[in-house]
């Protein structure tokens, strides 16, 4: 039974249904533990959706083109699966990899079981639980208005993965998820400078088109002036 194999890990993912609280089998599943540490240290999965929901039976997130045909995993590629033969997928709440119909083709996308589940069993690497009355957050994803390719019409999201307990202390994230929200923000800043910059241009007047017909003639000599009026557009709207 997998409740009978002891947990090492916390983490919480603050989502926009609310926040779902996951133990980890990080001695069971090092591999998959550790690269969902480090995507989430890295603010990988800051803003991801969850871009599946199949009623009754899972919901899956951790592919950050929201298509669920993306994904990558902290290693550069995908990584083995970790079948233990003390944890399967008998009930709701379990945390595990997603694939694509493949071995070993692991990557940062994941799911969360809303049901028992046996047909996953030796087919994909169980990792976490979610515990306490935080599962009943995963279960309203899982009621989720959806459309075509069990795709949520309104697809929640996390907001950023809290991690709570961290059991492998050696990680080094390749940049830390403060720094990827800083340089974001550099990146915004310095477009809307340009926006702004190209606005004002924009706004100028070419002094050189006028003509005020004091040449050859007196102003009532020369066809009146007329000006089109330019639409005002706010670069940061379009």
């Amino acid at each position: 039974m997998a409740l009978q194999v002891p947990t090492d890990g916390r983490v919480v993912l603050d989502t926009t249904a609310g926040d779902i609280e996951i133990e980890l089998w990080s001695k069971e599943a090092p591999k998959a533990c550790r690269n969902f540490l480090t995507l989430a240290m890295e603010g990988y999965y800051d803003g991801v959706i969850f871009h599946r929901v199949v009623p009754n039976f899972l919901i899956q997130t951790g592919d950050r083109t929201g298509t669920g045909g993306g994904g990558e995993s902290f290693y550069g590629e995908p990584f083995e699966d970790e079948i233990h033969p003390r944890l399967k997928f008998l009930h709701r709440g379990l945390v595990g990899c997603a694939n694509n119909g493949q071995k070993n083709s692991n990557d940062s996308q994941f799911f969360i079981t809303l049901d028992r589940a046996d047909e996953l069993n030796g087919k994909h690497t169980l990792w976490g639980r979610c515990v306490g009355d935080t599962f009943f957050n995963a279960l309203k994803i899982g009621q989720a208005e959806i459309g075509s390719d069990e795709r949520p019409v309104y697809p929640p999201k996390i907001r950023t993965v809290k991690i709570v307990d961290n059991p492998f202390d050696d990680i080094v994230p390749r940049i830390t998820a403060a720094e990827k929200r800083a340089q974001q923000k550099a990146r915004e800043a310095a477009q809307k400078e340009r926006e702004e910059v190209a606005r004002r241009k924009g706004a100028k007047k070419n002094v050189g088109l006028l003509s005020f017909g004091m040449e050859g003639g007196t102003v009532e000599d020369e066809e009146p002036v007329t000006f089109q009026k330019k639409p005002i557009v706010r670069p940061d709207r379009t």
